[in-house]
């Protein structure tokens, strides 16, 4: 697992998403539950960039994410993504859908794997593209307290407002974590934009960010991450902050 994330780190990206930062585990959520989470994410350095589309420099970014169980093994997930920035005030930016199957327990696989399509609408002051798609495959590992992810998504603009490319971008995110404690985990979270899966795009244009995370497992209910991402090029946001706030609500079926 270790081998297969440094692999990724060295592949020729697209930009990670700045509205939900997050690297998926392979479970769904369980039958009969909804989950409720708050992604919130700000970007307190770099340039504002001229163009129609609003930087991520100096903006705040909320997203709302309802999560319902359907079965042992399907979930689907609604997004609202809202953005502020000074002088503009608060946004609504787009919403999003996300059907997501997992490979059942009972089969027995070694590792976790699951596959989630995402796809949804965005203003264009916003995003690029008006419509867009991501396919997410998720396969994941724990031994003892070491606990692996690799989510290699690939995205696809299905309806821009202008000129650009409708392409599947390459833009794969990994995990590793330790457990310190029962309610404590450590770890690093990678996120990048390759560009084009048939034509990568140059070094110096890719995305690449790391991110130190901490995880508190406050109960099983309870969901916690939080982050700072740095940049390892010019062309990828120098600094990203983000936090993950999620409860689980309603009993089993």
């Amino acid at each position: 697992m270790l081998s297969l994330l440094l692999a990724l780190l060295t592949l020729p990206a697209r930009a990670q998403s700045a509205y939900e930062i997050q690297i998926y585990g392979a479970d769904t959520v369980e039958k009969g539950k909804t989950m409720v989470e708050l992604h919130t994410n700000t970007y307190p350095d770099g340039p504002d960039e001229p163009g129609e589309v609003q930087p991520d420099a100096h903006a705040w970014h909320e997203t709302l994410e309802l999560t319902h169980g359907f079965t042992d093994w399907f979930e689907t997930g609604f997004y609202t993504f809202t953005s502020a920035r000074s002088g503009e005030g608060w946004s609504y930016a787009g919403s999003h859908l996300r059907p997501r199957v997992m490979a059942p327990h009972s089969w027995g696989w070694p590792v976790g794997a699951s596959l989630s399509l995402e796809a949804g609408y965005f203003k264009p002051r916003f995003q690029e593209s008006r419509w867009d798609l991501e396919i997410r495959p998720i396969v994941d590992w724990r031994r003892g307290r070491f606990y692996a992810s690799i989510n290699p998504a690939l995205e696809r603009a299905l309806l821009l407002y202008g000129e650009g490319s409708r392409s599947f971008q390459f833009a794969p995110g990994a995990k590793l974590s330790w457990d310190m404690t029962k309610q404590v985990a450590l770890g690093l979270e990678y996120y990048g934009g390759i560009g084009p899966v048939e034509n990568p795009s140059p070094l110096s244009e890719q995305q690449h960010q790391l991110y130190p995370v901490i995880d508190l497992n406050f109960s099983e209910d309870w969901e916690f991450n939080a982050g700072a991402g740095f940049g390892l090029n010019r062309a990828t946001d120098s600094l990203t902050l983000k936090l993950i706030l999620g409860r689980r609500l309603g009993t089993k079926s």
